[in-house]
């Protein structure tokens, strides 16, 4: 079997690509874990027959004007935003459905963990680490903080640590720190604050 036959090339890329893209992208919006690549080529070729569905109508029309007068650019134009733009227009629209309040009354979120969920948001927030030792961290979750995403374990880094007095206030920024790492296997709990200057 030649792969690169351009008949067969040609079905590869018109059936897998744009299932292909929707895939990657909505990773991307909601990061899991990875599945083998027999899994994911399956589900392309079914997500790009739902992409070629969508555009069903408009694309025999298209063909049909092809046959009568040739190739034109905004033929070429019109297949590319079906094979490119569409899969992820799509996956946008199926973001918006999945998070409506309608759908989530009867489907899980398709956020897998509160974790992921509270830090895609992109918030800043005051946070008070509890470890399992006891230990408190305070600090800022700020624009320069990062929190790590499924499927890699989580870790927290605030890019401020501050001391708290016994209440929990936070009272003054901690100066010779450049912010703290926290790993997921040492945290008990995080409390979140809304970030007030």
């Amino acid at each position: 079997m030649d792969i690169w036959d351009p008949n067969k090339l040609s079905l590869f890329i018109q059936f897998v690509v744009p299932g292909f893209i929707a895939i990657k992208w909505y990773q991307l919006l909601y990061p899991g874990t990875s599945r083998p690549a027999s899994d994911q080529i399956v589900d392309a070729v079914a997500y790009s027959c739902i992409n070629y569905a969508v555009w069903s109508v408009p694309m025999g029309h298209v063909q049909d004007v092809v046959k009568l007068r040739g190739w034109s650019p905004c033929d070429v134009l019109f297949y590319i935003l079906v094979m490119f733009v569409s899969p992820i227009l799509l996956v946008e629209l199926w973001k918006k459905v999945r998070t409506s309040a309608r759908f989530q009354k009867n489907a899980p979120h398709p956020v897998g963990k509160p974790w992921d969920f509270v830090f895609q948001q992109r918030k800043w927030y005051w946070m008070k680490v509890t470890l399992k030792d006891g230990t408190v961290i305070g600090g800022k979750f700020g624009d320069k903080s990062f929190a790590s995403s499924s499927p890699e374990k989580e870790q927290l880094y605030l890019q401020e640590t501050w001391m708290m007095d016994d209440a929990g206030a936070f009272v003054r920024r901690k100066n010779d720190t450049a912010g703290v790492i926290i790993v997921s296997a040492d945290i008990a709990s995080i409390e979140l604050r809304d970030y007030k200057d």
